[in-house]
């Protein structure tokens, strides 16, 4: 069975003093597997500085797919590896719809992570229309087809699979919706690959979330703000493996 992963996406919040928030986590006895997070670029340094030598890993929410360059506002993936992220998210469903990024902009992205030895986590996912429509699978196969690099494996890629429809709208997929967009994925990238579910995620529903097959951790958003809440995200990950 592949690594187990609960990832925080934390998205544009925090401030200096969240970091209260990361030594909790630290102070905190390890979960089982591993556990992430990625706070804005504000709080990348700070955090991996406080996070060097513990059980938390911290990440990137982005990446630009060159190295260097006139570039204005953005951040590579050597600078967030030189800050000490092992992990950098690429592909969310906000930034593939407020920024409009392709699967081929999302793929340089990934091959960006790669290139700087980071871990990709690769978000793939449908609209409510493309639910309605029963696109899901054929849009979440072409997502994963145009934005995995040529050279993924189990030790360089994550992927993330995240209904649009149930991100920060409380709503959440059954766990026969889930299981199935989990299967097929599996059957894409093979047995090794960590396969995240992201979508609404929280302590109440998370043990029911985590039981699925081929669900093999979470993409956590506003439930992983707060230290308290994201570490019952991840016991319950370690009821479901116990």
């Amino acid at each position: 069975m592949p690594n187990q992963l609960i990832a925080g996406n934390w998205k544009m919040n925090g401030l200096a003093a969240s970091i209260a928030e990361l030594d909790s986590l630290i102070a905190a006895p390890p979960p089982a597997g591993e556990l992430l997070l990625c706070p804005p670029f504000t709080l990348v340094s700070a955090f991996a500085q406080k996070a060097r030598g513990t059980h938390v890993k911290i990440g990137g929410q982005d990446c630009h797919a060159r190295a260097h360059g006139a570039h204005t506002g953005d951040v590579s993936a050597e600078m967030l590896a030189d800050l000490g992220a092992s992990h950098v998210i690429v592909g969310h469903s906000e930034r593939r719809a407020d920024h409009g990024e392709t699967d081929a902009i999302v793929q340089a992205k990934a091959v960006a992570a790669l290139r700087a030895g980071l871990v990709a986590i690769v978000c793939v996912g449908e609209t409510l229309a493309q639910r309605d429509a029963g696109q899901t699978l054929d849009i979440v196969a072409r997502q994963l087809k145009g934005s995995l690099p040529v050279n993924a494996s189990p030790e360089n890629v994550v992927v993330a699979y995240e209904p649009v429809w149930a991100i920060g709208t409380g709503r959440t997929p059954t766990v026969e919706q889930v299981a199935e967009v989990h299967a097929s994925i599996a059957a894409a990238v093979g047995n090794g690959t960590v396969i995240l579910y992201g979508g609404s995620v929280k302590p109440d529903n998370a043990a029911e979330l985590l039981s699925v097959p081929n669900v093999h951790g979470a993409l956590v958003g506003g439930a992983s703000l707060k230290a308290k809440d994201f570490l019952a995200i991840a016991r319950a990950r370690e009821q479901c493996v116990a």
